[in-house]
């Protein structure tokens, strides 16, 4: 199936940023979209403005760092729509803080959420495609998975793994479309998850050229809308006025 009209398309991390700039373009563009978060009531909200504009939402409360809980959100987008043709692996959190300060349940944070979130809709979302002859996985990566700062070296570290995980995937199948979509600084809530003051302070500098989260929603779009027989394997989106 090409273009984007008419696909099955679960998000996680669906409630804020990309992940719901995302629910918009591609429901905009007659995709069915299934949303799925942690905080319902945004996702409700989002539903409900979907369907007022002519779109099909679903949504259910989602947990990524568990695997059951993402495999009962691919069962129940299965259930809705008859199939699945694309899951996007949206979630992420980006707690930075020097390694010195030894922030461990943030570094777990994030390797559950970035990594293991990533694996578990991977898991939860391929049987599903096998089944059904094909489909695409896209992973939300990030600019931090091609470099690292100070400061940022877990979270760079799971989007590197992310890069990663994506690679060994597409490799494995010839009829699965895999794609990285690795956005630079874009307007979102993540920097909200950041607990150390002075690291909160240079990011809220760093981001004051941010795109917004709609930009990474295009280029989403364009991922899917590609023909089956073509797989855009990553997009890289950044500002222009950043040299990062």
């Amino acid at each position: 199936m090409s273009g984007i009209e008419g696909k099955v398309i679960a998000i996680t991390g669906a409630s804020s940023g990309i992940g719901e700039a995302a629910a918009r373009e591609l429901a905009r563009r007659g995709a069915r979209v299934v949303l799925g978060a942690r905080r319902t009531d945004r996702l409700e909200q989002l539903v409900a403005g979907i369907e007022a504009e002519g779109g099909t939402a679903r949504q259910r409360a989602l947990d990524v760092t568990r695997l059951d809980d993402v495999q009962a959100f691919v069962e129940f987008a299965t259930a809705e729509f008859g199939r699945l043709d694309v899951i996007v692996n949206n979630a992420g959190v980006m707690p930075l803080s020097p390694l010195a300060a030894l922030k461990i349940d943030e570094w777990n944070q994030m390797i559950d959420v970035n990594i293991r979130g990533v694996l578990h809709g991977i898991a939860a979302a391929l049987p599903v495609m096998q089944v059904q002859g094909g489909g695409q996985i896209i992973n939300i990566a990030s600019t931090a998975g091609h470099r690292v700062w100070p400061s940022a070296s877990v979270y760079c570290a799971t989007k590197h793994a992310v890069l990663a995980i994506s690679e060994g995937l597409r490799q494995e199948h010839d009829n699965l479309r895999v794609t990285v979509v690795s956005p630079g600084v874009t307007t979102s809530e993540l920097a909200e998850t950041i607990s150390d003051p002075g690291i909160k302070t240079w990011i809220e500098d760093f981001r004051q050229v941010a795109i917004p989260a709609e930009a990474i929603a295009r280029a989403i779009a364009y991922a899917v809308e590609q023909p089956d027989d073509v797989d855009v394997s990553e997009i890289i989106v950044r500002p222009a006025a950043s040299p990062n």
